[in-house]
C-alpha cells in the first residue's frame, strides 16, 4: 500500500485514559520515525501524559520525520501532554543527534505541557521546516533546570537549531490550566542554551519567541533569534527575561534582522519587544518593529535590566494614535516622534 500512510491510535484503547508514547523510544539509537499518522491518545487522569511520540533515556541518530500527529490530549484540569517529547533523563549520556522534521501537529490539548518539548540532557538537534498549529500550550520548547537529567550540569538541551518552522494559532487562552491566560509562545527556550532559532515564522499566537528561564537564579544563555517574521501574536513578538521577579533571565541573547509587525493584538502592553525581568547583556539589533494595532513599539518593564543594546533597528506606527509609546524602565514614555534608544 505504497500511497497509504499508516495510522497508529489510542481510540480502542478501552480505559481512554492512556499514558506514555503511541510510540516510544528508550535508550536506543540509529532509529527513524517517518511517514505515520499518529493520534487519538487522551487521559482523564493527572498524572497521566499522554504523547504522540515519546523518546527518553540516552540515544542518538534519532530521526521524527514527516509524521502527522493529532488529537493527543489531557482532559484533567491540572493534566500534560505531548505531541513530540524527547527527555534526556540520563547523563552524562545524553540524546544527541537528533533530527525532527517536516511534522504537522495540530489539535492538541497539552495541559501545562508542549507540543515539541527538549528538555534535560539533549543536545545537537535540528528542529526544521515542521507545521504546529491549533494548540492550547506552547509549540516548540527547549528546556533546561528541571531535574530531567540526574546531575545538574548537563540538564539543559543545548546546541540545537530550530529554524524554517511555521507555528500559528497556539494560544493558552481555553486551557483550564492557565484560566484565561494569553501565555503561551511559539517557540520557547526555557534554560537551554547554544541555540539558534531562525527563518521561522510565528503568528497569531500569544507570544512570537519567548527566550527566558522559570527558575529563579538560573539563566537562559547564548541564543541568537535571526531572520523570523513574527506578526499578529496577542501579546508581543519577542519576550526576553523571566515573567516575573521570582523567575530567572536571559543573557548573552542576540536578536537580529527580524520583522514584528502588528503584535499585541489585544493591547496587553507587550508591544513588538518585550523585556520582562533579569534580561542583561542582550543585544537586539537591525530588527524592524512595526506597531499597527497597539501603539506601543518596545516595552522594558525593570530597571535591573542592563548591558543591553540596541541599535539600527526601525520603528514604525501605523495605528491611529499617532503617538508613539514606549515603556522604559518601568515608566510610561510618549512620543511625537521616534526614539532610538541604544544602550542601557
Amino acid at each position: 500500500y505504497k500511497s497509504e500512510k499508516p495510522l497508529i491510535s489510542g481510540e480502542k484503547i478501552k480505559s481512554r485514559s492512556t499514558d506514555g508514547g503511541l510510540v516510544s523510544i528508550k535508550n536506543k539509537s540509529y532509529i527513524t520515525i517517518q511517514g505515520l499518522n499518529i493520534g487519538h491518545s487522551s487521559t482523564s487522569k493527572e498524572q497521566n501524559t499522554p504523547c504522540g511520540i515519546l523518546v527518553e533515556g540516552r540515544g542518538k541518530n534519532l530521526r521524527i520525520i514527516n509524521n502527522h500527529i493529532f488529537d493527543i490530549k489531557t482532559a484533567h484540569k491540572n493534566g500534560n501532554a505531548h505531541g513530540i517529547a524527547f527527555y534526556g533523563s540520563k547523563a552524562p549520556r545524553s540524546l544527541e543527534n537528533i533530527e525532527i522534521s517536516r511534522n504537522l501537529l495540530e489539535n492538541l490539548t497539552l495541559g501545562f505541557s508542549e507540543a515539541l518539548t527538549l528538555n534535560g540532557n539533549v543536545k545537537d538537534f535540528i528542529v526544521n521546516a515542521n507545521t504546529i498549529r491549533n494548540v492550547d500550550n506552547i509549540g516548540i520548547d527547549v528546556i533546561g533546570f528541571e531535574k530531567v537529567a540526574p546531575i545538574e550540569k548537563y540538564d539543559r538541551a543545548r546546541e540545537g537549531l530550530i529554524s524554517e518552522n511555521h507555528i500559528y494559532n497556539v494560544s493558552s487562552y481555553s486551557n483550564p490550566a492557565y484560566k484565561h491566560e494569553y501565555s503561551a509562545g511559539g517557540i520557547y527556550v526555557d534554560g537551554g542554551k547554544d541555540v539558534i532559532i531562525e527563518h521561522n515564522v510565528s503568528s497569531h499566537n500569544d507570544l512570537g519567541i519567548e527566550i527566558a528561564s522559570e527558575h529563579y537564579g538560573k539563566q537562559t544563555s547564548n541564543v541568537q533569534v535571526i531572520r523570523n517574521m513574527i506578526y499578529k501574536n496577542r501579546f508581543t513578538g519577542i519576550s526576553i527575561g523571566g515573567y516575573d521577579k521570582k523567575r530567572g533571565g536571559t543573557i548573552n541573547t542576540l536578536i537580529e534582522h527580524n520583522i514584528l509587525y502588528g503584535n499585541d493584538t489585544m493591547n496587553m502592553d507587550g508591544g513588538q519587544l518585550l523585556m520582562q525581568y533579569h534580561a542583561t547583556h542582550n543585544a537586539i539589533n537591525n530588527n524592524v518593529m512595526v506597531s499597527v494595532k497597539s501603539n506601543l513599539l518596545l516595552a522594558n518593564l525593570h530597571y535591573s535590566n542592563k548591558y543591553n543594546q540596541l541599535n539600527h533597528n526601525v520603528y514604525l506606527n501605523k495605528s491611529r494614535d499617532k503617538a508613539n509609546r514606549w515603556i522604559w524602565k518601568g515608566k510610561e514614555i510618549e512620543s511625537s516622534t521616534i526614539v532610538s534608544p541604544r544602550l542601557f
